[in-house]
């Protein structure tokens, strides 16, 4: 094989290496976007306002669920575990987190909703998850979420035979902001040299 055959196979093999890793990149991204605007996995939808539209008099059993992280250190749990609503009414949900620790503890929470049939019709107005949660030592909070089912749900060939559907959320440890960490290495400087 000559040199310049043994250069166009290695070129051919990193461009496909290179391929390959820029598909795996994209991948996650082009995932959640199609989950969210397909309801894929029982990713839910989002809604800008609150009006669900009509409210028929069939209603849905909401089951809430809570779960978190090996590591993350709150105690986490829903205040009620079911709630029935009525197709197209907005309903409201609580959960509580705790942080039992001496130190600020952020937290994100991801979601999804069973039966995986019905994500696209649990439709989220305002919820916790849709940003980071900060904890102080010692807080306990009650966090909503504001959430409807779309009507359209029985005339779906699936969502028709939904009668209870469960959201999930599990709650992962992440960074503080750089900001809030500056302000308690701050806070942890002061109190070593006030002990010294």
């Amino acid at each position: 094989m000559s040199a310049s055959a043994n250069k166009r196979v290695v070129l051919s093999l990193v461009a496909i290496v290179a391929f390959m890793g820029a598909m795996g990149l994209a991948a996650v991204p082009f995932y959640n976007w199609f989950c969210s605007v397909t309801g894929y996995g029982g990713t839910t939808a989002v809604a800008s306002s609150g009006q669900a539209g009509e409210i028929l008099d069939q209603t849905m059993s909401i089951r809430f669920d809570a779960s978190k992280e090996r590591d993350m250190p709150w105690s986490f749990k829903p205040v009620q575990r079911e709630m029935e609503i009525r197709i197209g009414e907005v309903g409201l949900a609580f959960y509580e987190a705790h942080n039992p620790t001496d130190r600020v503890v952020a937290g994100t929470a991801s979601y999804n909703v069973t039966p995986h049939t019905a994500g696209e019709f649990f439709t989220k107005i305002d919820c916790f998850c849709f940003t980071e949660q900060i904890l102080q030592p010692g807080e306990t909070v009650q966090m909503p979420v504001t959430f409807y089912v779309d009507p359209e749900i029985v005339n779906d060939r699936d969502g028709k035979f939904v009668k209870s559907i469960t959201l999930s959320y599990t709650f992962y440890e992440t960074d503080l902001p750089s900001e809030q960490a500056s302000l308690e290495q701050t806070v942890d400087d002061t109190t070593n040299s006030a002990v010294n």
